[in-house]
């Protein structure tokens, strides 16, 4: 999240995060294999076709959850960041699986939060 406010400490917000990108994904042909929030951040293993690059993956999943997680909490969102429109910070990491196992990441991704 922005400013590493800890947003996703709420069940619903995480939750709806987590609809939203199944959403979205889904609309992409992005298969989101496991997923799991923390208090400020979110971790992904997706799996997809090189047909669209990270980056425009990670463009997409942050600005649709984005609108629509404003659209659902527009005024606990507007304390939080006044008259800024933004949620997620711009940056991200990304890596492709190669030197542990699905199992490990399945693992670390579970164990946030």
């Amino acid at each position: 999240c922005k400013y590493r406010k800890k947003l996703l400490v709420s069940r619903q917000i995480s939750d709806d995060i987590k609809q939203f990108s199944y959403e979205i994904c889904q609309r992409h042909s992005v298969i989101i294999r496991y997923m799991e929030t923390d208090r400020d951040h979110i971790h992904y293993m997706i799996e997809t076709e090189p047909i669209m690059s990270i980056s425009k993956i990670v463009n997409l999943m942050k600005s649709y959850t984005t609108y629509h997680i404003w659209k659902r909490y527009p005024q606990y969102l507007r304390k939080q960041f006044w008259k800024e429109h933004t949620f997620w910070t711009d940056g991200y990491f990304a890596c492709s699986v190669g030197d542990v196992s699905e199992e490990m990441l399945k693992r670390y991704i579970e164990n946030q939060g």
